[in-house]
This record gives C-alpha cells, structure tokens and sequence, in this order.
C-alpha cells in the first residue's frame, strides 16, 4: 500500500528515524541532546479477560519504544468499543492497561474512542531518547549473534483460545510471556551496546529477522533447535491449530527463507507465527554477547536465547537448519 503513495513534498531533517527500513518507531530530533521516540498500536481482543487484554496491548505498544533503547513517557488511549458492550468490560480493559502503564512509570494522559462493532484497544506513545543512541533495525553486521528474548507461539495459543481448544496452564503462560514488558531487554541493550534490534510481533520471528536483515543489507543463518518456544505451541500445530496470519507469513517468505531437510511444514509455522506483544530479537557482536546474555538475566528477561547469527549474502534472506 505504501509504494503506491506518492512520495512525501516535504522531508524534515530532524527526523532521524522514519518508515523506510520498516523500523519499529519513528526518531524525530527536538535538539542535540533529546529526541522523541513515536509509535502507535493497536488491535482486537486475543484474550477473554478484559484485564489481561488491556495489559498485553499495552505491554506491545511500549515495545516499539523499548526495542529502540526508549524511554516511554506519555501516552494517548486508542480505544473502539461497541456501544452495546457492558461498561463494566470496557472499564476493566482500560484498568488493565492503566496497571501496565504504571508499571512501565508510563503516564496515559488522554485518548480517543470511537464506536465500532468489534472492541479494539491500544496506544499512541511517545518516549525519549538521546539523538545517537537510538538503536535502529539497520545496523546489524556479519558475524553478529542473534539473540531472542521471549518464546514464540502466542499467536498458535490464542488462536486455540478463542476456538476453546487449549489447555488453561497454555494460555496462562502465553499470556504471563505477553503481558511481560521488554524494558529488561531494552535497558540490557544500551548497558552491553548492540548493532541492531527489533521486536517480534505480526510477522512473527522470521519475518521481523528478514525486515531487520534486508535494512541491514546482510543475510542471517538460524538454528530452529535454539529458538525457544512455549509450552503447548507444537501440540496445538499438530491439532491443525495456526492463524491465517501465521500460514500468510509462510507464503510471503518463500522466496527468501531456505529450509533445511529436517525443518518440517509444522517448525516453519512455528518460525513464522504471528506474535503479539514478543520479545526483542537482537543483533550483537559476538564478543558482546555473552554479556548481553548475562544483563537480560540479570534484569529479568524471560530468555536470552542465541539463535543464529548474522551473515554476508544476500539482503534479507535467511537459512534455517
């Protein structure tokens, strides 16, 4: 849709980090020593409770912020609701995205609803960060270790859930992993320095990896027994359990994705399943990254999982073994 824009009339130097490279925050520059940090998301319920659902889709829009190095400071509602819903439900989504905030020192300070028939929350933010510290999704160079802070497989677990097919101690992990916040990940990265980074959301890992590699200019090769996942994912798969987010991810890699003979139909959608609110995906000098692995532990991260490592080849194109 965007190539078929014309292009912009007016270019601001000021903005440091825009919408070219797919990154996962806009960076405009407000003076040498600040810049803001802007993003914004939103979507419909993935989970039952109303509490849960406003905590996870606020834990997601702050993550753009945090795969950055941000610092999250304000942010504005964006909620639509259907008139008819109980005002109990939709008071108890803004609860749980209001403790989440608070939990991320995060001010909400206003927002906009609109009527629609199917309930959607999420915010617009805007964190701080110094001009030159922003790490971007570009910088990622060969022979960099690729690190993943989350499991992968909400996408799988939700989809079960709303189809009532999962287990309660599944989804209860699903969600403690989405509901988690990326500020751990976020302040190990500017306390070790890395080359690159991103967080793993709609395009699940495989295709936020290819977004960060082909605006890197390097490929990457993967090793599908190091990518953790969580409980309950491949059982649900082997159920014929997968989104059509996940099976539309499959096809549009297919060109730039080599799978190894022992990768089967069931690990590629694994790999490409949609995520929400996922872990930051990064990319670290080798010599670095053992101290990378040490400061997400230290700060909390649910893993620090190395992955794979960055390549020469091709722009964008990974292999998995």
């Amino acid at each position: 849709m965007l190539s078929q824009l014309p292009p912009a009339t007016y270019k601001d130097p000021n903005v440091i980090v825009g919408f070219e490279s797919g990154d996962d925050a806009a960076i405009y520059r407000i003076s040498d020593e600040l810049a803001l940090v802007l993003t914004v998301d939103f979507f419909p319920p993935i989970v039952d409770d109303p509490f849960q659902f406003g905590e996870i889709a606020v834990a997601n829009a702050l993550s753009d912020v945090y795969a950055k190095g941000g610092r999250p400071v304000t942010a504005l509602n964006i909620a639509a609701f259907p008139r008819g819903l109980d005002p109990k439900i939709v008071a108890k989504v803004l609860e749980g995205g209001q403790s989440k905030a608070s939990e991320a020192k995060v001010s909400i300070v206003g927002g906009h609803t609109v009527d629609d028939a199917e309930p959607k929350y999420g915010l617009a933010v805007t964190g701080l960060i110094d001009p030159g510290d922003e790490i971007k999704n570009s910088g990622a160079k060969p022979g960099d270790a690729l690190v993943l802070t989350k499991a992968i497989g909400t996408g799988i677990i939700t989809t079960a859930g709303k189809a009532g097919v999962v287990k309660a101690a599944v989804l209860d992990g699903a969600v403690r992993s989405m509901s988690m916040l990326n500020l751990g990940a976020s302040e190990s990265m500017l306390e070790v320095g890395v080359n690159a980074a991103t967080d793993v959301t709609g395009f699940g890992l495989l295709g936020h990896l290819h977004t960060m590699l082909k605006a890197s200019g390097v490929s990457a090769e993967l090793r599908l027994g190091d990518v953790p996942r969580l409980d309950g994912a491949m059982e649900l798969l082997e159920n014929g359990v997968a989104p059509g987010g996940t099976h539309r991810n499959v096809e549009a890699l297919s060109k730039v994705v080599h799978w190894g003979d022992a990768v089967g139909e069931l690990d590629r959608l694994l790999l490409c399943d949609a995520q929400t609110s996922g872990g930051l995906l990064i990319a670290v000098p080798q010599e670095r990254l053992g101290e990378l692995q040490s400061a997400l532990t230290a700060n909390g991260s649910l893993f620090a999982a190395e992955i794979g490592t960055v390549a020469d080849g091709p722009a964008g194109e990974i292999t998995v073994h």
